[in-house]
């Protein structure tokens, strides 16, 4: 590779990690990585979490590419919503998991987990799917070639990995410190869940009325 796409993969690795700091990549992932009282199963929640985002990525845009076609405004803007419909169930989940709370530990937790890996997978692929249209705008825009875009593709995934293990290692340290004050612990993850419900709702509002996908479907 010459020098000109080598620059270019650096800054597609470095648009993917602040590409998964954006507010509504880390309000869902925060619902999953707070629960854990070990920091590395809430590390590779968000590992998780950009596996499922860049295999979307990957898959949508290689198609869309190979057809030379663009996801339409409609269907972007759809997928969008989608994604502030899931966020407002993880948001009200969250709230409800208070009552179950004192149940996960131990065994339990580790038992818990296995199941949270594979919701951040489902989260990623969901936030992936929405933000595959854009993705291939950028994509071809930047390179030349079906071939070089992929590659552009996997760069940006592996920074959106990083940038997400970045950020639940550090979302998950007040919560794992505060897990012997249980009042505590239980407030801080109630409030995780009304900011992630509360956010949903306003991202799907913004999306439906403000940006017009209501007008769109009518």
């Amino acid at each position: 590779m010459d020098a000109g796409i080598l620059s270019v993969l650096a800054i597609g690795f470095l648009l993917g990690i602040k590409h998964a700091l954006e507010p509504d990549h880390v309000i869902a992932v925060s619902t999953i990585a707070i629960k854990s009282k070990h920091i590395v199963k809430s590390a590779f929640s968000g590992v998780f979490w950009g596996i499922g985002h860049s295999l979307t990525l990957f898959i949508v845009g290689f198609i869309l590419m190979a057809m030379r076609s663009e996801m339409t405004e409609k269907w972007a803007m759809s997928l969008e919503f989608l994604v502030g419909v899931m966020i407002v169930v993880l948001g009200v989940n969250t709230i409800i998991s208070l009552r179950n709370r004192r149940a996960i530990a131990g065994a339990k937790d580790s038992q818990h987990f296995h199941g949270s890996y594979r919701k951040s997978l489902l989260i990623g692929f969901i936030h992936g799917l929405a933000g595959s249209g854009a993705m291939v705008v950028l994509t071809m825009s930047t390179v030349n070639s079906i071939s070089e875009g992929l590659i552009y593709i996997v760069v940006f995934g592996v920074g959106t990995v990083i940038g997400m293990l970045c950020f639940t290692t550090f979302i998950s340290i007040p919560f794992i410190l505060s897990s012997s004050r249980f009042k505590l612990n239980r407030v801080l993850i109630g409030a995780t869940g009304v900011v992630s419900a509360v956010f949903g709702l306003y991202y799907m509002y913004n999306l439906g009325v403000n940006e017009g996908l209501f007008e769109l479907w009518v």
